[in-house]
């Protein structure tokens, strides 16, 4: 019908907001010249990865540092016996197994200043700072100068930098501040990893890539013991040493190499680098089928509404995502389900020695337990709903989580494995989980919600120590809530709109009119 090919108001006419649409969104530039995960995008994703493993050691490096030490009798009397308390001996009547310096509870004589509670002190101090850190800088990977390049590298080098100071600690005041500050930096680099990767690819590859920067955490995790065991005779700062250095040279060599996300500097007004960033990463074959990126849509983009985000104040990106009360109460819900699972998956890997099992194997299995649930989380965001996984993991992990308090250490083969099934459960639950928190709000805000989702879970983690040293009196305490917390804090996920599949919007006036007309970007 003739009339039909009329628009009803003229262009001209039109607000700012009317005349953005995904036909010159960013995303079809995405989908036509990155289509295939061609060798450049595939490199990017590699060098980005490798910032992970040394966050994944930072993270984790307290079970070992901070570890509880064992000791023994010098001499075989009634006064003392290995279930007698050292504290009630006298120091010539017993001895560290190891040398003092090994851990930071026999090098400060904190055994019997309350050790239980202070040797979680620095694990707590340190996810504190995650949540203050994420709350403070996100939004400087969206609406700063910053992107989420220089942010990454920024982040990554800072706490290399910190917790390389930490050597210099000579008590656990100025340690559990070192670690403070190293957290804080920690903070947005899981997100800067995860955002920079998903906007470097079509949709048919964001959740594939996301994986595979998960891999690379594995593998720091993996690591981190063979580290501490090659170095168990020596300080505990040499372990500080071997993890912060080869971060510091890494940041520094790889910094170059690495590409800007095309959706940040398209939104924030640098077309022509965004070009050359597609052109940088567009397969040979991409690139010929569509004639250059010279005659994408791009050049068909109103002039005033290129620059979507001109320039934004700090945290202007949140205040226009807090005054919609569609998007706070999406945001609000991902974070109460994020910090459920990061209860249970940092509290299982931080509490492995309470299992009475050797220390280097029980997080080296876990670590190892990462890589396959890597492949079926894989596997399930291309065949299966993000909201189905969530929900099936969080409860099969909450469930084997309170059986295995249940049973205690009188078994201890079924214990460990209930612990792993659990904490197999809640890998999977985790990965799902960061691959859904990046598809549910736009590009101008994606990476401010992804990191307030880490911080959620950072947050849960930071109550994990506190419920590992009181779980060494009673076995419940831990493993037992961090059951109940996962499998109750995993319903959350049905209140959140299925993603899979979907193409990502870049603005949140976009995501609204599509939210509005019942569908997804």
């Amino acid at each position: 019908m003739e009339h039909s090919a009329t628009p009803l108001i003229p262009d001209h006419q039109l607000s700012l907001d009317d005349q953005i649409s995904p036909v010159v969104s960013l995303d079809e530039m995405i989908e036509q010249n990155l289509a295939n995960l061609g060798l450049p995008q595939f490199i990017q994703v590699i060098i980005i990865s490798l910032l992970l493993i040394f966050e994944s050691q930072q993270t984790f490096i307290s079970v070992y540092t901070d570890e509880e030490p064992t000791w023994h009798c010098i001499s075989n009397t009634t006064t003392c016996s290995s279930s007698s308390d050292i504290c009630t001996l006298s120091k010539s009547a017993w001895a560290w197994d190891r040398p003092s310096d090994t851990t930071i509870i026999s090098d400060w004589s904190l055994e019997c200043a309350g050790s239980s509670i202070l040797s979680g002190l620095p694990s707590s101090c340190f996810f504190i700072g995650c949540s203050l850190g994420g709350l403070a800088l996100s939004t400087l990977g969206d609406s700063s100068s910053l992107g989420r390049k220089k942010l990454l590298f920024l982040s990554c080098f800072a706490m290399s930098i910190t917790a390389l100071a930490t050597i210099f600690a000579n008590n656990i005041w100025i340690y559990s501040t070192l670690r403070f500050v190293a957290g804080f930096f920690r903070a947005p680099i899981m997100t800067s990893v995860i955002v920079l990767l998903s906007e470097m690819v079509s949709k048919r590859w964001r959740g594939q890539v996301v994986i595979i920067g998960f891999t690379f955490f594995s593998f720091g995790l993996v690591s981190l013991p063979a580290v501490a065991y090659l170095n168990r005779g020596s300080s505990w700062k040499m372990l500080y040493v071997w993890t912060s250095i080869p971060s510091i040279v890494c940041c520094i060599i790889i910094y170059p190499f690495i590409s800007e996300s095309p959706r940040w500097l398209f939104i924030h007004g640098h077309e022509a680098e965004a070009m050359a960033v597609l052109k940088r990463l567009a397969s040979r074959s991409n690139y010929q089928s569509d004639h250059g990126l010279e005659s994408c849509c791009l050049s068909n983009v109103p002039p005033k509404a290129k620059n979507v985000i001109p320039k934004l104040d700090l945290y202007s990106s949140l205040k226009g995502l807090f005054n919609r009360k569609w998007a706070l109460r999406r945001l609000l819900t991902i974070m109460a389900l994020a910090f459920g699972i990061g209860v249970v998956y940092f509290g299982l890997l931080l509490g492995v020695g309470n299992l009475s099992f050797n220390i280097y194997l029980s997080l080296a299995f876990n670590g190892l337990l990462d890589i396959p649930a890597y492949l079926l989380t894989f596997i399930l965001i291309e065949r299966w709903s993000r909201k189905s996984s969530i929900l099936t993991f969080c409860i099969l992990s909450g469930t084997c989580s309170a059986i295995c308090a249940a049973i205690g250490d009188e078994q201890e083969v079924l214990q460990i494995g209930l612990e792993l099934a659990s904490f197999f459960s809640a890998c999977v639950s985790f990965n799902v989980l960061l691959v859904f928190g990046t598809e549910l709000f736009p590009t101008c805000v994606r990476n401010s919600t992804t990191s307030l989702v880490r911080q959620a879970i950072n947050l849960g983690a930071a109550f994990s120590p506190v419920l590992i040293s009181a779980g060494r009196q009673n076995e419940f305490l831990s493993f037992g809530v961090f059951g109940l917390v996962v499998f109750c804090f995993g319903f959350f996920v049905v209140f959140l709109p299925e993603t899979r599949g979907v193409t990502l919007c870049d603005t949140l006036d976009q995501q609204e009119y599509f939210k509005t007309e019942g569908e997804l970007c």
